[in-house]
């Protein structure tokens, strides 16, 4: 029977009659549109240590019908039901996580199947039923969604659509990413079950104590578990930023704190192994690679979830450099299938997210492509899908572009201490991928020097490079958006760090970015335009003849434009990137279309960064 019922959700139990017994099947969550709908079954009494391993010889898949719509979404074992509040280990609950994209009518019928290694089977019609919700069926209703603001369900499905730029289903509005690619290990978090502190690397997220949200009572555990780690997504969403990246597994890497897999030894043991640098056989020797723990995961979730409410971009990077090589010992095989299998099934609904096949990976690209197909067969949302790579080492993705490999787009790394490779690399793989005829979707994830990227707000306070070669360099090349590495030698770094404000100023600067390009320019129509501008260090979108953006570093009161010869009116506004204060009039108001103009003087200070809106009267 099922041993629990959350007072948080609307549920509807169905009783279903079988020859061989009554069945049940408890649905949970709004059934509305966007929003996730959990389905938990009542299947075999078993453990994640059982002898017969429920995650590996047991296959549930549950397909979703709406009209001509359907999803075929994988299923998990989820021991009791309610593991992120009991830890249980035991239990006979079988989960789906679903969320529709339609109102209406939605049919679901469960496949439940058993047998060897059936849950990585290239054919989900082998093995045998396994009874119990075999071939159960129902219906459910699902009604619109009633978020609004930047909640996702409000927004619905952010989605590739064959073009620069994610965009969101419901809203059909185009997507900009800004926020932090660190700490790598923010899931290093003393909350989770079994978190280990190998190398002094586990975190509280003490400083983001006084940022939790009430309202995100709900996402807690055990009571108060998560305040923190909830406190410090929240405090990104209130600064305006909208993306946080994490490393799912890094066994045997930097941090050696996260993984979702179940340890054969005791925390102390493992911490005491792998607080070695030179001991890198963790995975081989201290770890069940196909058992994992269940109630950490969904603890996770609850995180996850929480963020989807704020309006968060999920980005997974399920390897680093040091593991990716781990797993079926570098060849593509079960190990890895069940891990990315796993993680689809958890995790897979969330409407904003990309999956990243490895951070700085250098994989023979046959592993590669074997990866990405796998994921790209068994994702039903058809989410982004991107892998990452070393700053010297870009050219590999010579062989990902177009139809060579399902990937919809590149995680860039650059290496420049004062960020001059951003513009001209974005602008590269936009151009190269668009030849392709299948355009990328490209972001800037690790900008900067490896020791110092983003520096800290006591270091650096104006982050005037970040600002105007990483920051409007990416965006200005047609990327859809930068995360922010801190680093591997500052204070609050790239391991190290647990406060959020030790960049503050510098997310305002986002902020600002985010605003002219969302308010103020229709950017998913725009192309760079670099040869429009002879200014020294700017960059140009444009739309010809229609609309003309310019981005200047310094001394703004000498750009030139080529407009063309229309003779069509332009109004030339100014923004000001520092202060994100609103359009401003400069010395010249109005241009004519008569070939290069100068676009005059800025309102003030004009040898710093500008940018300067040139649109058609």
């Amino acid at each position: 029977m099922f041993k629990y019922i959350s007072s948080l959700y609307l549920f509807v139990i169905l009783l279903l009659n079988s020859c061989e017994s009554q069945k049940r099947v408890l649905i949970d969550g709004e059934l509305k549109k966007w929003h996730k709908i959990t389905l938990s079954f009542e299947g075999p009494e078993t453990n994640e240590m059982d002898e017969n391993n429920p995650f590996l010889n047991y296959r549930l898949d549950v397909t979703f019908k709406n009209g001509n719509n359907e999803f075929v979404i994988p299923g998990f074992y989820a021991s009791d039901g309610n593991s992120a509040e009991t830890s249980s280990s035991l239990g006979n609950i079988w989960q789906v996580r679903f969320t529709p994209d339609e109102i209406g009518k939605w049919t679901y019928v469960a496949s439940f199947k058993k047998g060897k290694n059936i849950a990585v089977s290239d054919d989900s019609n082998e093995g045998s039923s396994a009874g119990f919700m075999d071939g159960v069926s129902g219906t459910f209703n699902v009604l619109p969604s009633d978020k609004t603001g930047i909640d996702n369900r409000a927004k619905g499905r952010l989605q590739y659509v064959g073009e620069s730029y994610l965009k969101f289903a419901e809203t059909n509005k185009y997507f900009i990413k800004l926020g932090v690619d660190a700490p790598e290990n923010l899931l290093a978090y003393r909350d989770f079950d079994v978190s280990t502190n190998v190398l002094g690397f586990q975190k509280a997220w003490e400083p983001h104590s006084k940022d939790f949200d009430e309202n995100a009572k709900q996402f807690c555990w055990q009571e108060t578990k998560g305040k923190n780690l909830l406190g410090a997504i929240n405090y990104l969403a209130s600064e305006g930023l909208n993306v946080f990246s994490f490393l799912t597994f890094n066994v045997d890497g930097d941090d050696r704190n996260i993984f979702p897999h179940l340890l054969k030894v005791s925390i102390q043991e493992y911490e005491a192994y792998a607080s070695v640098k030179k001991n890198t056989k963790a995975w081989e020797t201290m770890f069940h690679k196909t058992r994992f723990d269940v109630s950490k995961l969904d603890q996770w979730e609850r995180i996850f979830e929480y963020a989807e409410t704020i309006g968060m971009f999920l980005h997974f990077k399920t390897h680093e450099t040091e593991t990716d090589h781990l797993m079926d010992n570098g060849v593509f095989g079960l190990e890895s299938k069940l891990y990315y299998r796993e993680l689809l099934a958890r995790f897979g609904h969330h409407l904003s997210l990309n999956w990243n096949l490895g951070e700085e990976n250098d994989q023979p690209l046959s592993e590669v492509k074997k990866a990405a197909n796998y994921v790209s067969k068994l994702d039903a949302y058809d989410s982004h899908l991107v892998i990452h790579t070393f700053p010297n080492k870009d050219d590999r993705f010579t062989n990902l572009v177009g139809n060579q490999s399902p990937l919809t787009g590149a995680s860039l790394q650059l290496s420049h201490p004062d960020f001059n490779d951003v513009h001209s690399r974005v602008l590269k793989w936009r151009e190269k991928s668009n030849a392709t005829g299948r355009k990328w979707a490209i972001a800037v994830d690790e900008p900067g020097k490896a020791d110092i990227a983003l520096l800290p707000d006591d270091e650096d306070v104006e982050h005037n490079f970040a600002r105007s070669r990483a920051l409007w360099g990416t965006l200005m090349a047609g990327g859809y958006g930068v995360e922010w590495y801190f680093g591997y030698a500052s204070a609050n770094s790239d391991l190290t760090c647990q406060d959020f404000r030790s960049r503050d100023l510098f997310w305002d600067q986002n902020r600002y970015a985010l605003k002219f390009f969302n308010e103020y320019i229709p950017f998913w129509k725009m192309e760079p335009r670099d040869d429009l501008i002879s200014h020294l260090m700017s960059y140009c979108l444009a739309i010809e003849e229609e609309i003309y953006v310019v981005y200047a570093e310094s001394n703004a009161d000498n750009i030139k434009l080529n407009i063309g010869a229309s003779d069509k009116t332009f109004v030339v506004k100014w923004f000001d990137p520092r202060s994100g204060s609103n359009l401003q009039n400069g010395s010249i108001t109005l241009v004519k279309a008569n070939g290069v103009v100068h676009l005059g003087i800025p309102p003030n200070e004009p040898k710093e960064d500008w940018v300067v809106l040139v649109q058609q009267q």
